[in-house]
């Protein structure tokens, strides 16, 4: 099925790591322009993309709250978790559609990456049949963290490997056994599990920890001195080879 043209655009928008700056230009001018916004949030809490585009917003911009059910309340493998989380992003998409059926636009903000584990990519399955959709890329967590560390990741014909810490703890282990170079993302409440795994692999020597990366307030260290909880904006580096070339 064709989208209506009569319709609003989705415009789903990356708006990068987390240091205002770090949006593309297209990102900032479609932000601008922006007369309706959606972004993901906790009930109590503006949400982290809301945070980052702020500079960019117009102040009569009209915005739609998508605030989550649960984040850390249920575990992910709770089959509440998914039928909860699925009738969320049922709700959501419901909400935009409204909207876009009556011929406006709505930017729908993304941390990151849209379609590298963004919650964003869900409302776009879920709408990209029924409206005109447009994907601005954003620059993704890990590339904003790789270069605050300073910490150059692939060489020649390295394999990245890139792994939610929500996996199992043998499986972990086995992926960075294989990978010359990892990024481990969700970290979260899954510190100690990550902590096993790189020591079983072998890699606990060179894996370091960014927090917050590109934001005013972000670090990094080696993971070796890391205890065991970490906020959202937290990931693993793991890089590959170092040789001379």
């Amino acid at each position: 099925m064709e989208p209506n043209t009569a319709h609003g655009t989705l415009h789903v928008v990356g708006v990068g790591p987390g240091d205002p700056e770090l949006l593309t230009v297209k990102a900032a001018k479609t932000l601008k322009a922006a007369k309706v916004i959606a972004h993901f949030c906790k009930h109590d809490k503006k949400g982290h993309a809301r945070t980052i585009a702020e500079p960019y917003l117009a102040p009569s911009v009209r915005e739609l709250r998508l605030a989550y059910p649960f984040t850390i309340e249920v575990a992910v493998e709770d089959p509440e978790y998914q039928r909860g989380i699925q009738r969320f992003y049922d709700a959501c998409a419901e909400q935009l559609a409204d909207v876009l059926a009556q011929g406006q636009d709505v930017v729908l903000l993304c941390e990151g990456e849209p379609f590298l584990y963004g919650s964003a990519m869900y409302l776009f399955d879920r709408l990209k049949e029924r409206f005109q959709t447009v994907v601005v890329p954003g620059i993704a967590a890990m590339n904003g963290c790789w270069s605050q560390a300073q910490l150059p990741m692939t060489h020649g014909d390295d394999v990245l490997c890139v792994l939610p810490a929500t996996l199992p703890e043998a499986d972990l282990t086995q992926w960075l056994k294989k990978a010359d170079a990892a990024v481990l993302m969700k970290i979260g409440r899954n510190m100690p599990k990550v902590r096993r795994a790189l020591a079983q692999s072998g890699r606990m020597p060179e894996a370091r920890y960014v927090e917050r990366g590109t934001q005013a307030n972000g670090f990094s260290q080696p993971f070796s001195d890391c205890g065991d909880t970490a906020p959202y904006f937290s990931l693993v580096l793991v890089p590959g080879r170092k040789g001379a070339r």
